[in-house]
């Protein structure tokens, strides 16, 4: 492998992280007389989320942090699915989705999904969930982007 050539894959994966970053913090299409804030329309931090979460609720977000506490189950069609905490300085939320989980404990992970302040599991009532519709290590994306 020549150094050029080592070069331009460099250069072309920086590009492509670029634009990924680009279409993530771009606005999420809303319904016309949506409720949210602009700020739910991009990346939003834990904190706003959890400081306001009635300003989010049922309302697509895209947040950062740390994944702990990985949860494997299956649902009742016998499909796999999985929850974790999504950990960053400011707090914590759950994350739930269907799947194969791509990440492990610890990653540092963008998730985009819809938010709910509270949802009622039978007598069981939990706070502060996103449900997932991606789940992406930002060091698949770019190590450096990782602190």
């Amino acid at each position: 492998m020549t150094t050029q050539s080592a070069t331009q894959r460099t250069f072309f994966a920086g590009a492509v992280v670029f634009f990924l970053l680009l279409l993530l913090s771009s606005p999420l299409p809303r319904p016309l007389g949506s409720a949210a804030p602009a700020a739910a329309v991009g990346m939003i931090e834990i904190a706003e989320l959890l400081a306001h979460p009635e300003l989010y609720d049922h309302q697509d977000v895209v947040v950062t942090g740390k994944v702990m506490n990985v949860q494997l189950a299956t649902n009742r069609q016998g499909q796999p699915a999985y929850g974790f905490l999504l950990q960053d300085q400011a707090g914590t939320l759950k994350v739930v989705s269907l799947g194969q989980l791509e990440v492990h404990e610890g990653d540092q992970v963008i998730v985009e999904g819809v938010f709910s302040r509270l949802r009622q599991v039978g007598r069981t009532i939990v706070y502060n969930e996103i449900k997932a519709l991606s789940v992406k290590p930002l060091t698949r994306v770019n190590p450096d982007f990782v602190g």
